[in-house]
């Protein structure tokens, strides 16, 4: 350990063991399925994070970025649905 992390008073000797990363431990957050399967797809995967170290939680980031990307892409080359026509106006005629 070096001197600027001792506690003034303190030796090597007599510092504890440095500090190491916490644990992994699941959140244990639910996810409501959006209906839409590609959605749904990245949020289950998001579930994969809660099993790894820190630094593999960027690989699963990365993965579920992609498809939502990808989901929301593809929304954009589906055909637009068709106008609703207007309402036809009511035909009073006198004569």
């Amino acid at each position: 350990m070096s001197d600027l992390m001792r506690a003034p008073g303190e030796s090597a000797e007599t510092a504890g063991p440095a500090p190491g990363p916490a644990a992994t431990a699941p959140l244990g957050v639910t996810c409501t399925p959006t209906g839409h399967a590609e959605v749904d797809a990245g949020l289950e995967r998001l579930a994969d994070a809660d099993h790894l170290p820190a630094e593999g939680h960027i690989e699963v980031y990365e993965d579920v970025h992609r498809g939502l990307r990808d989901a929301l892409t593809a929304l954009d080359t589906r055909p637009a649905p068709a106008p609703v026509p207007a309402p036809m106006p009511p035909y009073n005629n006198r004569s």
